[in-house]
């Protein structure tokens, strides 16, 4: 169970003396001088206030919403960062299989400085409510977090939340960035042929539960949607997941479309960037509607590696919520190679330290209250792996390997590309599409110990 405590429910306030008021009240979090109840990240004015509410709902409703056989509303609370120039707004569906991230950019704020750190903001029914009609050309302050008279002078907390933060909300935050790491841009097109588009997508229904699978075939300046791959296509899994840009659209000035580049007619991940007015929203949907981000599997070969836990203290050490964080410094004062400083980030990944923006193409800082030491509790293959590993289950033959004892034993091989498959039914299901079994981890593990000891 995940405590929040907040001074006050978050709210906007009007005034008769004053602009209107976005009051966002923040619950513990993490800043440069330690921990604290309730960190005062921002207060100044909103450039586009309408369409910074207009995302801000869109994030909250990817929060509040199970695509995936629908349920009673979540109550989980958005993440929010902030970076010094810029303060970022995440959460995850209640099935996870959709991830929502809100930058709101220098050019979006006027007003104190950004602060840095990390907490969660309380999103409560009224808010949204108020967030969903809000317009008019007036000014909105906002402020994340209360001041410091409030801080000091309430005796007692207005409202306090007990909710489940799972550990598939914070296994999403580190399989999300290893997927957008791996993208590129499939598409861009004006954000009056993207709302068209989207008019063209089913409806949700209960009985549709978002599992239906479409392509997207970029056509110059604009997007033709398709039932079956096509050359050129973008997957889009679960089109009824993307419903909630509907409304940001009319505020919007482009939207982009990312995705691997080696996935031409297989399902696969994709997300949508959409440029606001000094901000950017994205949502990012899973390969499957039935499949959330907690169970891809993609962290695991850079778990595996047997430097990367210790490398991760030392990168730990060098980050301090930079907006980006460049690998190439990191490895110069690390004094590692980019490639295990990224491994490195992958560990900080897993307690939901690290995040990637695609638009910027580079790592960001966030921190989350979770240790990056509880990595393989949260991953049943790795402990598999190394399991199998103590035990002296791996007896390595040229290409070949053999992980297991008697009828349990499993044949690993690579082929030609030098990938690694195994004979388990794991494999033999996923193909390595939801990452490697733990037989292919063993093998990977005592394969990287033989080629470090020949050093």
């Amino acid at each position: 169970m995940q405590s929040y405590a907040y001074l006050h429910p978050s709210a906007v306030h009007d005034s008769t003396t004053g602009p209107r008021t976005l009051a966002l009240e923040t619950s513990g979090g993490a800043t440069p001088a330690g921990e604290a109840a309730n960190p005062r990240f921002f207060d100044g004015f909103l450039t586009a206030p309408v369409a910074a509410a207009t995302a801000l709902l869109a994030v909250a409703d990817v929060a509040a919403t199970r695509y995936y056989q629908p349920a009673a509303p979540a109550s989980l609370d958005p993440v929010v960062t902030a970076d010094g120039d810029r303060l970022r707004m995440e959460s995850f569906s209640g099935c996870c299989g959709v991830y929502a991230r809100l930058d709101v950019l220098a050019p979006g704020l006027d007003g104190d400085d950004v602060g840095h750190g990390t907490t969660n903001v309380d999103i409560n029914s009224p808010l949204r409510r108020a967030l969903a009609t809000l317009g008019g050309l007036d000014p909105l302050r906002l402020a994340v977090g209360p001041d410091e008279l409030e801080v000091t002078t309430f005796d007692g907390r207005f409202v306090e939340k007990q909710v489940p933060l799972p550990d598939r909300w914070l296994r999403g935050f580190a399989e999300a960035q290893v997927l957008a790491a791996g993208f590129v841009p499939r598409a861009e097109v004006p954000a009056t042929e993207a709302a068209a588009f989207l008019r063209t997508l089913p409806r949700p229904t209960r009985r549709s539960s978002a599992r239906t699978t479409r392509w997207v075939v970029p056509t110059g300046r604009a997007l033709r949607p398709a039932s079956r791959p096509v050359p050129g296509s973008v997957c889009l899994p679960g089109p009824e997941r993307l419903l909630a840009l509907q409304q940001v659209l009319r505020h919007a000035t482009t939207l982009r479309v990312h995705g691997p580049a080696d996935a031409e007619g297989q399902p696969a991940a994709v997300a949508w960037e959409v440029e606001l007015p000094g901000m950017r929203l994205t949502l990012m949907l899973s390969q499957d509607a039935s499949r959330g981000f907690s169970g891809e599997g993609g962290v695991l070969f850079d778990l595996a590696t047997g430097s990367a836990a210790e490398d991760a203290d030392l990168v730990s050490a060098l980050l301090a919520w930079e907006p980006r964080i460049d690998v190439a410094e990191l490895s110069r004062q690390a004094g590692v190679s980019p490639e295990r400083v990224r491994a490195a980030l992958t560990v900080l990944g897993t307690s939901g330290q690290i995040g990637y923006d695609l638009a910027e193409e580079t790592y960001f800082h966030r921190h989350l209250p979770f240790s990056a030491g509880a990595a393989e509790a949260r991953n049943p293959r790795l402990r598999g792996a190394r399991a199998l590993v103590a035990a002296g289950a791996v007896r390595l033959d040229g290409a070949l390997a053999s992980v297991g004892e008697g009828d349990h034993a499993h044949v690993v091989r690579a082929d030609d590309r030098g990938q690694l498959g195994c004979t388990c039914l794991w494999w033999a299901k996923y193909r390595g599409g939801r990452g490697p079994c733990k037989h292919v981890l063993a093998v990977r593990m005592v394969r990287d110990a033989a080629t470090e000891a020949a050093r």
